[in-house]
């Protein structure tokens, strides 16, 4: 159960790395070194002294590593006096939603305490955080686990609980080396880092919820991720051990006639959901999703959506399927307005559509009651079919979020 979050905070809560560099570049300077900008960026995620301790290796530079930060911080001091912190757009939101959905936060950082606490009072993001963990007091600093470790002790949940937030491969590293599952944040500023080993990559903080992080968290232990609760249904992702049910549902010969695409064949079925769960529920976001009953956890069919293609379009198509003996009481009606509703506000697609066997009058009756609007017959696979729509516009206007 994810329990807490962890932020690195020099590229993901404040965008510093530019500014790090540039001082370091320009305090070097100042004692007669020159050193590059990308040269400095392969430091990022790791602490300053050890920066510092390497660069007078590198350079043979005649000072103590203590003499250097003092040089170095001076020139880090003014361009902050001068230029101010810039915030990562839209960490703030995240940070208020994690933190009103119960969810304990701490800043793990390569920066000084000092450092971290100005950054996070100049933001007014201090009473948010539990813990301010500075790698200056770990024994050693990314890529190893050890203030990663600390925050997760210092935050009192176990290493499990926890995801990480970075922007660098050193932490990235870190990360993975506490056992923590890390979300890649990729930042343009933060220089060429390899993030490639990290559970999921962002490009930005403007769509990202607590349910995202959650659901990042849930797929790098490979547990399903729940998708929406209504009053009788929780829809959620399918395991392993729910491909058996589903088969069973398959099995009814009124739900063959209209759903062709189910192996007869069980172990075949269930070597298919080992890739489906890594290649469409990892990877898009959505799929077909299993709908249980709330009350007695009973798996009773499932829905969702996949990607198609309908008279050379790409199109996103919604489709379900309901066990036989469940039929007639308005379960499928309502597990598809829940998803609809979960496609346009959580997803932002923009238009939906069912493809229909047009001797299928329970789907067509079920599709119109959600609002789909019959726009043409298709021929899919040499087969057929009334193709229904909707939009995300139309939807909107009628079912205010």
């Amino acid at each position: 159960m994810l329990k807490a979050v962890i932020f690195d905070m020099d590229g993901v809560l404040v965008d510093s790395e530019p500014q790090h560099a540039r001082a370091a570049v320009l305090a070097l300077k100042s004692l007669g070194y020159q050193v590059t900008i990308d040269y400095c960026y392969g430091f990022i995620g790791s602490t300053t002294i050890h920066m510092l301790e390497t660069m007078i290796k590198d350079y043979n530079i005649s000072l103590s590593a203590a003499e250097l930060y003092d040089v170095y911080k001076e020139t880090l001091n003014h361009l902050i006096k001068t230029e101010g912190y810039e915030p990562i757009p839209y960490t703030k939101d995240l940070i208020l939603d994690l933190y009103h959905n119960g969810i304990k936060l701490a800043i793990a950082s390569s920066s000084t305490i000092k450092e971290i606490t100005a950054v996070a009072e100049a933001f007014g993001i201090t009473e948010y955080f539990t813990k301010l963990v500075s790698g200056t007091t770990v024994s050693h600093p990314k890529p190893a686990p050890d203030i990663f470790l600390k925050a997760a002790d210092e935050l009192g949940v176990n290493p499990d609980e926890c995801i990480i937030i970075e922007d660098s491969y050193n932490g990235v590293c870190a990360a993975n080396s506490a056992g923590i599952p890390v979300i890649g944040f990729v930042n343009e500023h933060s220089g060429k880092q390899d993030l490639s080993s990290a559970a999921y990559l962002i490009e930005g903080f403007d769509e990202i919820n607590k349910k995202f992080i959650e659901t990042v968290y849930l797929h790098a232990f490979n547990l399903p991720a729940t998708i929406v609760i209504t009053d009788r249904l929780v829809i959620k992702e399918l395991t392993l051990d729910d491909i058996p049910a589903v088969y069973q549902i398959y099995q009814n010969e009124d739900i063959k006639r209209y759903i062709p695409d189910i192996s007869d064949n069980l172990e075949e079925e269930i070597e298919k959901h080992k890739a489906y769960i890594k290649n469409v529920y990892h990877f898009y976001g959505y799929g077909f999703w299993g709908i249980f009953d709330k009350n007695s956890g009973e798996l009773i069919g499932k829905c969702g959506f996949n990607d198609s293609v309908i008279d050379g379009n790409e199109v996103i198509e919604l489709g379900y399927m309901l066990d036989y003996n469940k039929w007639g009481y308005g379960f499928a009606t309502e597990s598809l307005q829940a998803v609809l509703k979960y496609a346009f506000y959580s997803l932002n697609i923009e238009t939906i559509v069912s493809v229909i066997n047009p001797f299928n009058n329970r789907s067509i009756k079920t599709a119109e009651q959600i609002g789909m609007i019959r726009e043409k017959q298709i021929i899919k696979d040499g087969t057929e079919y009334l193709l229904y729509m909707i939009n995300s516009k139309d939807y909107k206007q009628t079912h205010p979020k």
